[in-house]
């Protein structure tokens, strides 16, 4: 038997005030380490959001050891956890920003994902303002002896983002995430939070914006879909468990990763 791991995703709202949404991280972060997390997921855009989107974004653009990252440091430091959030990073060009999540220890730094699917889609541009990360191997980190992957909201939509951590060895796919409300969106939202975790026999941790933006609803999703520990609509932080054994029982009942007959190769 090993040892469960606790995975908090922390809900709320970023705005536009920079020094409010540091201090919300660091208060949720305080909060889910309270409930026994090991790890705590933020949603995207936590150091910095605006809707819609101007000028304002690039204006906000931090590098990877700016202000915020350095609060998500100290605060990782002071608790004895990891961090994962969505920033807004500086891009190569100064009419565009980078969509990135970090994920930082009491060293840094450990991993760092840039969204590669952007979302334009239900009557949205994010490509007017933000660059695509380019493809690249997975990124992940480790806690505990679980393996755990980054991706982004609107990557949710393309199953095989999921399926390259997956095939890399990740037990937890994270996803922070700000999935715009609207018809049906919350149903989207949760289908494919579970498929992800039911097709790739993994945990997914995701954590979402609340309304008025964003459709609440963050949860952590066990390898046979279930929501383990879920949030409606408020700001908070919930934990739930993940364990190896878990993934190893699911993995032996229902081997589908190991009868597949296709990969998935980069377009």
């Amino acid at each position: 038997m090993t040892a469960p791991i606790g995975i908090g995703v922390a809900q709320f709202a970023p705005t536009a005030d920079v020094a409010a949404n540091r201090e919300a991280v660091a208060e949720l972060a305080r909060r889910g380490a309270d409930r026994g997390a090991d790890v705590v997921v933020f949603p995207e855009y936590s150091s910095f959001f605006t809707d819609p989107f101007d000028e304002t974004l690039a204006a906000h653009a931090e590098a990877l050891d700016g202000p915020f990252v350095q609060m998500l440091t100290q605060v990782a430091a002071e608790l004895g956890i990891v961090v994962v959030a969505g920033l807004v990073e500086r891009a190569s060009d100064e009419g565009h920003v980078r969509n990135t999540v970090v994920a930082v220890d009491a060293s840094g730094v450990i991993a760092r994902y840039r969204k590669q699917h952007l979302y334009d889609a239900f009557g949205q541009r994010e490509s007017d303002w933000i660059e695509a990360g380019e493809l690249s191997e997975p990124e992940m980190f480790q806690v505990a002896g679980l393996t755990f992957g980054l991706m982004t909201c609107y990557d949710l939509r393309f199953p095989e983002v999921a399926r390259t951590l997956a095939d890399a060895g990740a037990d937890v796919a994270l996803v922070p995430a700000e999935w715009v409300r609207g018809p049906l969106k919350e149903h989207h939202w949760t289908t494919l939070l579970t498929a992800r975790a039911i097709e790739n026999t993994m945990y997914v941790a995701a954590a979402d914006h609340p309304p008025t933006l964003g459709v609440g609803h963050s949860a952590v999703i066990d390898p046979q879909g279930v929501a383990i520990a879920a949030i409606g609509t408020g700001t908070d932080v919930t934990v739930g468990w993940a364990d190896r054994d878990a993934i190893a029982t699911v993995r032996r009942v229902n081997p589908a990763l190991a009868l597949r007959r296709y990969r998935v190769v980069p377009r």
